[in-house]
């Protein structure tokens, strides 16, 4: 699965899925997270509601890791097969978060 986050000037924390001007894609196949590239998103500062500008970059993209996420754009994520998972952190900690949880989640009953 690809997994996009949203992310900070720095590139080391999460970032509000509007605001955000970067993506780091990864790729996760269950067992183990490889970094595959940055995309950019760029938005003008101060202008409102640019959270569309992001949709196309994340197109091939399964997950959505995100500091925040408004409540237009949330819907047309969800719209387009997207998980969200909104999580606060720096990039390592939230995907380490979220592989976890993936983790267990895939482990049998039994």
């Amino acid at each position: 699965m690809k997994i996009a986050v949203a992310v900070s000037d720095d590139e080391k924390f999460t970032e509000h899925f509007g605001k955000a001007q970067e993506f780091m894609i990864y790729e996760f196949n269950h067992y183990e997270l490889r970094f595959m590239e940055k995309r950019k998103s760029l938005k003008i500062p101060g202008e409102k509601h640019q959270w569309g500008k992001s949709l196309n970059v994340l197109e091939d993209c399964d997950v959505v890791i995100c500091l925040q996420i408004g409540l237009r754009a949330k819907p047309a994520l969800k719209q387009m097969g997207k998980k969200i998972v909104e999580d606060d952190g720096s990039v390592e900690d939230v995907l380490q978060r979220f592989i976890n949880h993936q983790k267990f989640i895939d482990k049998p009953i039994f």
